[in-house]
């Protein structure tokens, strides 16, 4: 299929449900409550049906909201929209009740799809007072619902379950004629680690382009039809733009039932690819590290060989024949067990929606898990760039995808242009301006480019470099990695804006909670590995995580500085 011809994301779609086995299983919930298959065939009516009562509902590029966890009723209600000619804004779980009226306000939406009753409950006020809503649906049963909640317009309400008992005519075809490729597809408003968040407008050429270079990044990593287990937020850029990659490459999709039973579901999905942020990659390095530590003798000797070889091979160094054996013989007995903890069939992780560290990256390769970092943001829909499985560069998010073009700026920042650039943000256009400057998009991300093989290099966050008050600039994310790869400690922020020196707000492990002595030695034994001006001088230790709960944390678990600093701020300012 060739993706630069196609109009529209439904076109994508329609396309790949006529080449499939319409009976074979796409979607598939591994909800033990609610354990749901969709074939091709019942996915493509299904949208069918859905879209017919949401065009009764809504006019042409009207926002619809749209608030779920993962199941296939979300892939169903986000594609049914594009079909009836209306906007998707994906919406995250984990909002508040004030959240959800911000962005209930900030896009007017005609229409809301919403799960279940617990979600409900939170946007019910909101909706109840905005006469621009003209119809909700929830993917659970309405009775349900009804039961629970003051609903003070009851025909305004439809479940899923009844709209799918309709008939369908014969002349019911999945096609959208009037979609271009500058085409809204997506409003996606950014979690941001301070503030009230924005909706990016991603069209559906952004995200076809994008989809480019993703099919690209997979092709070598599958000899059969791929296996996708998506546990990420589908409300994110990153799992949304997943989504229609796996439409792309004809996949069978499972949805984790959440993100506590993930090692159970990838038992039973036995994915070939996974996609995840960064802190999923560093509970894994942590885990599997603190399990290889335990062993002893023979043991301890085979392990540190498989990753003393494992790194060799990442890092194309020459290895003699003996090596070459003994790399065969740790493959059969280190690498292929640890690779069936995780279904056995795992071709590759990708890391994306933050910097995955150096040695966590060189870790997961060397053990037997090929995990390509790549590097985007919701304004790129999303990607910019990735590690092909190849030429895996791990400091490096690899070369950027077709249809982009990356330059750096003279103060560092990198710079963006192409159709997978959002069309701005919505209802703010100042705002726009700002970041789109004659078609380039400024990432807010420093980096640079090697121009002998065209890779990627970030090197820090415009906005969370630290000033320190002799005016030098400090890239707290470098030490915090640092720090958090360390067993004994869960999670850590580094504070020092215009300040003399660096202090740290520590997480511990819950096992090192009354451990100061031990924190502190293993903060001085970072602090021999860092410049005079990173080291950090003291530190106090907190026993509350970060969390999306909390609202320490984004959705994509990335902490939010301003929050953390805010609620901290006499502890911080009682270490100096």
């Amino acid at each position: 299929m060739n993706l630069d011809n196609l109009n529209n994301l439904i076109e994508l779609f329609a396309n790949q449900a006529d080449t499939q086995n319409k009976k074979s299983i796409f979607l598939q919930w591994l909800n033990p409550n609610n354990k749901k298959t969709y074939s091709w065939e019942e996915t493509e009516k299904n949208i069918l049906k859905l879209s017919k009562i949401i065009k009764e509902n809504i006019k042409e590029g009207d926002r619809c909201l749209l608030v779920s966890e993962n199941r296939p009723e979300w892939f169903v209600s986000d594609l049914a929209i594009m079909l009836a000619g209306g906007i998707t804004v994906p919406a995250y779980t984990t909002y508040t009740d004030e959240d959800y009226k911000y962005l209930i306000e900030d896009c007017e939406p005609s229409l809301v799809i919403v799960s279940n009753n617990e979600m409900l409950k939170k946007l019910n006020n909101t909706i109840n007072e905005k006469d621009f809503i003209n119809k909700v649906i929830t993917l659970d049963e309405i009775d349900k619902v009804i039961k629970n909640l003051n609903l003070i317009v009851k025909e305004k309400y439809l479940d899923f379950s009844s709209i799918m008992k309709n008939n369908l005519l014969d002349k019911d075809k999945i096609q959208n004629n009037k979609l271009k490729r500058t085409s809204p597809a997506c409003i996606i408003y950014t979690s941001g680690t301070g503030g009230n968040p924005k909706g990016v407008v991603l069209s559906h050429g952004g995200i076809l382009n994008n989809l480019v270079g993703a099919c690209e990044i997979m092709k070598p990593l599958f000899n059969s039809r791929p296996v996708f287990l998506t546990w990420l937020p589908l409300s994110h850029s990153y799992e949304h733009c997943v989504q229609f990659a796996q439409i792309a490459v004809g996949a069978k999709v499972f949805y984790a039932e959440k993100i506590e039973k993930l090692l159970e579901n990838i038992s039973e999905a036995k994915p070939t690819i996974m996609t995840a942020v960064p802190r999923f990659y560093q509970n894994l390095y942590n885990k599997i590290n603190i399990n290889l530590k335990k062993q002893t003798g023979f043991k301890a000797k085979l392990i540190d060989l498989t990753l003393r070889l494992g790194k060799k091979k990442l890092l194309n160094q020459k290895m003699t024949f003996f090596e070459k054996l003994l790399n065969l013989i740790v493959e059969k007995l280190v690498r292929k067990k640890i690779k069936k903890q995780f279904g056995g069939n795992l071709k590759a992780f990708v890391s994306g929606g933050g910097a995955l560290d150096k040695e966590i990256g060189e870790f997961l390769n060397s053990v037997g898990l090929p995990t390509l970092q790549g590097y985007g943001l919701t304004e790129t829909s999303p990607v910019v760039s990735c590690n092909p499985i190849h030429k895996i560069k791990v400091e490096t998010v690899g070369p950027p995808f077709k249809g982009n073009q990356v330059k750096i700026a003279e103060d560092g920042e990198i710079l963006v242009k192409g159709e997978n650039v959002m069309l701005g943000y919505w209802n703010k256009k100042e705002e726009t301006d700002k970041v789109i400057i004659n078609g380039w998009l400024h990432t807010g991300d420093i980096g640079e480019i090697n121009y002998d093989d065209g890779y990627l290099k970030i090197t820090d966050r415009k906005k969370d470099i630290i000033v320190s008050a002799g005016g030098d600039n400090i890239s707290p994310a470098k030490i915090e990695n640092m720090i958090t790869n360390e067993p004994e400690i869960d999670q850590c922020m580094v504070y020092g804006d215009k300040k003399n020196y660096l202090v740290a707000l520590i997480v511990p492990n819950k096992d090192f909670l009354n451990e100061k002595e031990k924190i502190n030695n293993v903060i001085k034994k970072i602090n021999t590995k860092l410049t005079l001006l990173e080291k950090i001088k003291r530190i106090q230790l907190i026993e509350e995580n970060f969390s999306i709960e909390n609202g320490l944390m984004t959705p994509t678990m990335k902490v939010k500085r301003k929050k953390v600093t805010e609620k901290y701020k006499n502890q911080l300012e009682n270490l100096y």
